[in-house]
């Protein structure tokens, strides 16, 4: 099943630019360090989920990219832009293989069905 999204056709001209362009950099370079690492985390500061995604995959000796934006007061805004890009409502964000799968539950989760190795070609 499709997430919603709003039709293109119901939104006026005059604020579709707005929109395609708003926190474009911040969905820029996670895109960039999806498409040039295996597993990317984004995360945050002081948000305790990040850390147990990383500690996960530094218990597998996974090697990761870790992108880090502002704290639960700072750059929150920028960070919305993810959130609306991917569809997943909070961090961590997981991508291996340039595929979201989800926070550190659901890396967790694949780690300890083999399914992890599997999608990075090793198992």
């Amino acid at each position: 099943m499709p997430r919603p999204i709003l039709d293109e056709s119901s939104i006026h001209s005059a604020v579709r630019a707005k929109i395609a362009g708003w926190n474009n950099a911040i969905v820029d370079e996670v895109k960039a360090a999806v498409a040039a690492n295996d597993v990317v985390i984004v995360g945050m500061k002081q948000n305790p989920f990040p850390a147990r995604a990383r500690k996960a995959l530094d218990a597998i000796a996974q090697p990761y990219k870790y992108l880090e934006y502002g704290s639960y007061l700072g750059l929150w805004r920028p960070r919305s832009a993810l959130k609306m890009w991917t569809g997943w409502p909070t961090f961590p964000m997981v991508f291996v293989k340039g595929v979201l799968v989800g926070g550190a539950t659901e890396l967790q989760a694949l780690i300890a069905s083999g399914e992890l190795k599997t999608m990075l070609g090793k198992g």
